[in-house]
C-alpha cells in the first residue's frame, strides 16, 4: 500500500519507519528542509515514561492562577492570544480537571508511555542510533515537604498502572544526582522513576530518517501541505506547494497544525499550540552537571543531561501560533539550572529556543482512524511527543495494517471528541 505521512517530526518519521518495516511504500511530506526542524528540535529531552501527568488535574485552575502571579511563572496567557478559540479550548481543558477524568486520562497516557518504552528498547537493540541516549531515570525534585507529602493520589495511580517508582529521601536524591550535593539546602526529597531516559529528539529523528531511507522511505522536503481533497467522505489527494499527491492511505502527524488541515473535512480536532521554551548549554564542569533528568516540581522546569550539553525545558505560554522568542521567558529555565546546577553549563553561550506543543484538553494523544476514509492520525501528544513517539507509531502502524495491537486503543482515537 502507498502511504503518505504528513509531517516530518519525530512522530512522522517514527510512523514512517514502522509502516515501511511492515511492507508499505511510504513517503514523508515536510515543509522544512529537513526532519525535526520544528517542535522536535529543542524539547526538554526527557523520555519520561513514568513521569507522565495530564495537565488537567483537580486543583489546577487555582494553581494556574497562583503560578501566573509568580515572578518565574511556569504558565502564562498572552493577552494577544486570548480569543474565542483559546477560551473554548481552555474550557474543554477545565472540564477535564475532575478526579475521575484525571484518573482515566493518566491511565491512558501511562499505557502509551510504558508501551513506548518497550518499543524504544526494541528499536535501540535493532538499530545503532546515536542520540545521546541515557537510561538513568528521572528525579522529580521537591523543594517543599508539604508538597511532597501531598502526592498520595499520584502514587496510587502509578501503582495502579504498574509504573516503577520510588519515593526517595534527601540523601538518595544525591546518590542519583551527585551534583545536587552542591545545593543540598534547596530540596527535601524526590520521586524517582528509574526506567525513564533522556536523549536528543532531533538527533534521534535525523538518524532514524537515514534508516528509513535505507528501507525505501522517500522524503519530500520543502513541501507545504495546503489541503486534503475528498469525495464521498474519502481522501482523494493532498494539495501541496508542489502539486497534488495521491496515496492509498494518509497519516496526519502535523502536531499543532493538524486541526487546520482537517477542519474543512468537518473534524474539529481540539489541539492547541502550547508554546514552550528551552535552553541548551555546553557543559563546562562535568562534576556540577546532572546525570539524567531532574524535574523541578516547584517551577515545572526539567534539567536534562545530554553527552556534552544540558537541555533545560519549561514554561507553558498560551500564545496561539506566536513563535517569537521573548527574552523574559528565558528567566525560569535560566534560574532553575543556575539554582540547582550552578557552574555546570555555559549560560553565555546557551541556545534559546521555543516551539509549539500540540496539546489536547485531556493530554491524551490522538492515534488511529479518522471519520474520513483513508485518513489516520498520530498527533496531539503535547509535551510528550518524544516520550510517546515509538509506542504511538507502532500502534498506528498496527491499526493501519488491521493487526491486533499489543496494547488497548481505548480512548486514543479522535472519536472521543466527536
Amino acid at each position: 500500500m502507498k502511504i503518505l505521512v504528513l509531517g516530518g517530526g519525530v512522530l512522522g518519521v517514527s510512523s514512517a519507519w514502522y509502516l515501511a518495516k511492515s511492507g508499505h511504500e511510504v513517503t514523508v511530506v515536510e515543509r522544512q528542509p529537513g526532519v525535526a526542524d520544528e517542535t522536535s528540535y529543542g524539547n526538554a529531552g526527557m523520555l519520561s515514561y513514568g513521569y507522565t501527568v495530564p495537565w488537567a488535574a483537580p486543583g489546577v485552575p487555582f494553581k494556574a492562577i497562583k503560578w501566573m502571579l509568580q515572578d518565574l511563572a511556569p504558565i502564562l496567557v498572552s493577552k494577544s492570544a486570548f480569543n474565542a478559540h483559546t477560551a473554548g479550548w481552555m474550557m474543554k481543558m477545565l472540564g477535564q480537571c475532575t478526579e475521575d477524568a484525571y484518573r482515566v486520562n493518566k491511565n491512558r497516557m501511562l499505557r502509551i508511555s510504558e508501551y513506548s518504552r518497550i518499543c524504544m528498547d526494541r528499536l535501540t537493540s535493532e538499530l545503532e542510533l546515536d542520540f545521546d541516549h541515557r537510561n538513568k531515570g528521572t528525579v522529580e525534585l521537591f523543594r517543599d515537604q508539604q508538597k511532597m507529602d501531598s502526592i498520595g493520589a499520584d502514587l496510587a495511580s502509578l501503582r495502579e498502572c504498574g509504573v516503577e517508582h520510588e519515593v526517595i529521601d534527601h540523601a538518595t536524591c544525591i546518590q542519583y544526582e551527585p551534583a545536587l550535593a552542591n545545593v543540598s539546602e534547596k530540596f527535601v526529597g524526590g520521586l524517582l522513576f528509574p526506567k525513564d531516559g533522556t536523549g536528543d529528539c532531533r538527533k534521534f529523528t535525523q538518524h532514524l530518517a537515514e534508516y528509513c531511507k535505507q528501507i525505501g522511505v522517500k522524503f519530500e522536503f520543502g513541501t507545504e501541505i495546503k489541503a486534503l481533497e475528498t469525495r464521498d467522505n474519502e481522501i482523494q489527494s493532498v494539495v501541496t506547494s508542489k502539486g497534488k499527491m495521491q496515496a492509498d492511505a494518509y497519516v496526519l502527524c502535523m502536531g499543532s497544525y493538524s486541526p487546520m488541515l482537517v477542519k474543512p473535512l468537518g473534524i474539529n480536532l481540539p489541539i492547541y499550540p502550547m508554546k514552550g521554551y528551552s535552553l541548551t548549554l555546553p557543559i563546562i564542569d562535568e562534576s556540577k552537571a546532572p546525570q539524567s533528568t531532574v524535574m523541578d516540581e516547584a517551577y515545572k522546569v526539567a534539567v536534562t543531561r545530554f553527552d556534552d550539553r544540558i537541555r533545560v525545558g519549561g514554561t507553558a505560554e498560551i500564545a496561539s501560533f506566536d513563535l517569537s522568542l521573548k527574552s523574559e521567558r528565558r528567566k525560569p529555565t535560566e534560574f532553575v539550572v543556575s539554582d540547582l546546577f550552578p557552574g555546570a553549563g555555559d549560560l553565555e553561550n546557551a541556545e534559546f529556543w521555543c516551539g509549539l506543543r500540540p496539546m489536547t484538553p485531556d493530554s491524551v494523544p490522538v492515534i488511529g482512524k479518522s471519520p474520513v476514509k483513508k485518513l489516520y492520525m498520530n498527533t496531539g501528544h503535547g509535551t510528550l511527543g518524544w516520550t510517546m513517539s515509538q509506542g504511538s507509531a507502532k500502534l498506528l502502524a498496527d491499526i493501519v495494517n488491521e493487526q491486533e495491537t499489543e496494547v488497548s486503543t481505548e480512548g486514543m482515537s479522535v472519536s472521543r471528541y466527536l
